[in-house]
């Protein structure tokens, strides 16, 4: 052949890649709806509502599914699996991997599960479970702490569990979410509730009258940021329309669980209050975003949104539910408005704030639980009734999420300010039988340890910075002396580590060398200090910002404790 004779590569008789089956597009359509008649099941924004079909039918997510669903919308097979593989409750598949048994339990191995024992819990399962059957996996917090430790079998939370309980519910197939009792529609109305959103919608409650009424209650964000609710509305406000309301169900924090109780019990309570937020910035359309931890309550949120919507309360298609996938990361507004897109939920660069530019482009109100909720109870009792309830200083109301070692746990509603010492005696009954107080965590996994001696400490937002801590939503977790508070920082580490979103670099990468720094026999104090330092100063986030909190209140309050257990050096 002539050097200069060009070589004529064959042509391809298929595309690259994987085809698509067209038996298996046809029963995706089966499935979710077909999206030749109803184009909007292709909006990018529906797609982790699709992958929650394909995982709870199948039981994961294969390869050839995931490329029917990239078919069905209409985007690029990257994005899908992109966002498939992003969220921990989705078992993505490969071609030549083996689909996982056809049941999973999943012990939660966060802190206060930890605490009571979720470690040989899972190894006892784990000798004991037929892995032809049934698999075994840690999982974060499930928002149960109050009835540690925890497995879900199925969508099935069994409390306080152990070998005998958890064998039980799988004997008897008790893998459904549990029932919930809740205060339906009629009995809501018939005490008065939804008075103030009809009065808001008819005038004779302006705006500007209930906004100086949260101010004067001193009405705080209690997701955890307390920023003043009634200025977050103005700011929302203050940007051109359309605009979008979403709450943030998506409590993950080791140790919160307030917003759950709240939800079990009064979802009609909630739900003014968040009808009267999306009334009071004008929104287009209020978004639910909740944790995928809490199956029970997605019957009873659907089941409450229908009975509004049978009364006219609302039109059709206004509220909106969506499930999180178990990712911590959505717990960060932008994050979460990520996730609602459709997307992985990885957070924002900031400036433009979510108030400016949210969900869809547009300026959107993102407000927590129980924020919303005493909105309608604050108008019905007063500005002044609430205000009045605070303790040492502080204004208000609190819903304790309180788990460990106290005799009592549970959501404890007490007054903003009470003390550690005080709450644990007033509230949860004193310790746990055989147990000393040696520390807590006032503010859940990222907000820091506290010894003993600062439990005096008014709780509350803006009081605990300067102990190098904060409230947050006010996950109070007690440790006592037979705790190792080491392992304890070696658990909240780990956690971050699993949950970063990977963004980041200094999170990224931070969280996982600090946690290999723990695991060492003895600590490299200047390495941690340095660290800590490089991850709250460059992390996008507050999870990467928040970290090392645990780990900087030991080496802080805690240096005897770590001396004699020769972490670090004495003196």
């Amino acid at each position: 052949m002539r050097t200069d004779e060009k070589k004529v590569k064959p042509r391809r008789s298929a595309p690259r890649g994987r085809q698509l089956e067209p038996a298996v597009l046809s029963e995706l359509r089966d499935l979710i709806g077909d999206e030749r008649n109803d184009p909007s099941l292709r909006r990018r924004d529906r797609l982790i509502e699709h992958l929650h079909a394909l995982q709870d039918t199948y039981g994961h997510l294969s390869m050839p599914r995931l490329r029917a669903l990239a078919a069905f919308m209409n985007q690029p097979m990257a994005a899908i699996y992109e966002t498939a593989t992003f969220y921990a409750h989705f078992d993505v598949i490969h071609d030549e991997q083996t689909p996982p048994p056809a049941l999973t339990l999943r012990v939660c191995d966060s802190l206060s599960c930890r605490l009571a024992g979720a470690e040989a819990l899972h190894q006892a399962l784990s000798e004991g479970a037929d892995p032809e059957t049934v698999r075994v996996k840690r999982a974060p917090c499930m928002g149960r702490c109050d009835t540690a430790p925890v497995v879900a079998v199925g969508q099935h939370h069994v409390l306080n569990a152990n070998a005998e309980n958890v064998g039980a519910a799988l004997e008897q197939r008790q893998v459904q979410p549990e029932g919930v009792s809740w205060q339906r529609l009629s009995d809501y109305r018939s005490a008065g509730g939804y008075q103030l959103l009809t009065d808001c919608r008819e005038g004779r409650v302006n705006l500007e009258s209930l906004e100086k009424e949260l101010e004067h209650a001193g009405l705080r964000g209690l997701g955890g940021a307390g920023f003043p609710t009634f200025r977050k509305w103005q700011a929302v406000r203050a940007e051109p329309g359309p605009r979008y309301a979403v709450i943030n169900a998506d409590e993950g924090e080791p140790g919160t669980f307030k917003d759950r109780y709240y939800l079990e019990r009064e979802p009609h309570g909630f739900l003014e209050g968040a009808l009267v937020s999306a009334w009071a910035v004008e929104a287009k359309a209020l978004y639910i975003y909740l944790r995928d931890e809490y199956p029970g309550l997605q019957g009873v949120l659907k089941e409450a949104i229908a009975e509004l919507e049978a009364a006219a309360i609302v039109n059709p298609g206004f509220v909106i539910l969506r499930r999180g996938a178990g990712a911590y990361i959505c717990g960060e507004e932008s994050a979460l408005i990520e996730s609602l897109e459709g997307k992985p939920g990885k957070p924002r660069h900031r400036p433009p704030f979510v108030a400016q530019k949210g969900l869809f482009g547009q300026p959107t109100l993102v407000n927590n639980v129980e924020t919303v909720y005493w909105i309608p109870r604050i108008h019905a009792g007063g500005a002044d009734w609430f205000a009045s309830q605070g303790r040492h200083g502080r204004r208000g109301l609190r819903s304790f999420s309180v788990s460990g070692r106290v005799a009592r746990p549970g959501v404890h509603l007490a007054p903003a300010g009470i003390t550690l010492n005080e709450l644990i005696e007033e509230y949860c009954g004193g310790m746990a039988e055989g147990h000393r107080l040696l520390a807590y965590l006032p503010g859940g996994a990222s907000g820091g340890i506290l010894p003993a001696s600062k439990a005096d400490i008014p709780l509350d937002f803006d009081t605990l910075q300067e102990h190098g801590c904060f409230i947050g939503s006010a996950a109070v977790i007690v440790l006592s002396e037979q705790d190792d508070l080491a392992a304890a920082a070696r658990n909240l580490l780990s956690f971050f580590a699993d949950e970063s979103c990977g963004q980041c670099t200094p999170c990224r990468v931070g969280t996982e060398k600090m946690l290999t720094l723990l695991e060492r026999d003895t600590w490299d104090e200047q390495t941690l200090q340095q660290l800590a330092r490089v991850m709250t100063d460059a992390s996008i986030c507050g999870l990467g910002q928040a970290a090392p909190n645990p780990v900087l209140s030991l080496l802080r309050d805690f240096r005897s404790e770590l001396a004699s257990s020769n972490l670090i050096a004495k003196g």
